[in-house]
């Protein structure tokens, strides 16, 4: 199995846009990101590099540069990413995370219905 990286919250902004559309080169990833961040293409530059390094991402050498594309999927990171909170959080425990959920949000009957049908299904 492969080991997924570790992605900060930077690092998620950028999958996302390569999660919904790839390859992408740098100049693509840039425009995305223009509406939802301030960062300098620079700083996009960087994270990418970060992300290629991690094995989050590789490229493709054309005409036009790199273009970038995943390595891992976003449900595999998003598991990862839920064992890590879990375990720094709740120490491990889906109990008290469930519990904590439950007790600080009203829940329509709608979300109460779906929570008790993946339960059963279980």
């Amino acid at each position: 199995m492969q080991d997924i990286p570790q992605i900060s919250d930077a690092e998620w902004l950028v999958m996302k846009v390569l999660w919904k559309e790839s390859p992408l080169g740098s100049s693509d990833v840039i425009n995305e990101l223009k509406g939802t961040t301030e960062w300098k293409p620079k700083t996009i530059k960087t994270l990418l590099s970060r992300l290629v390094t991690k094995n989050a991402l590789s490229y493709d050498i054309g005409s036009r540069g790199y273009s970038y594309f995943p390595l891992v999927s976003e449900n595999e990171c998003a598991k990862e990413e839920t064992k890590s909170f879990l375990g720094r959080v709740y120490n491990g425990s889906l109990n008290l995370l469930v519990k904590n959920f439950i007790e600080n949000k009203e829940l329509s009957v709608e979300e109460i219905e779906e929570l008790k049908n993946l339960l059963e299904d279980k």
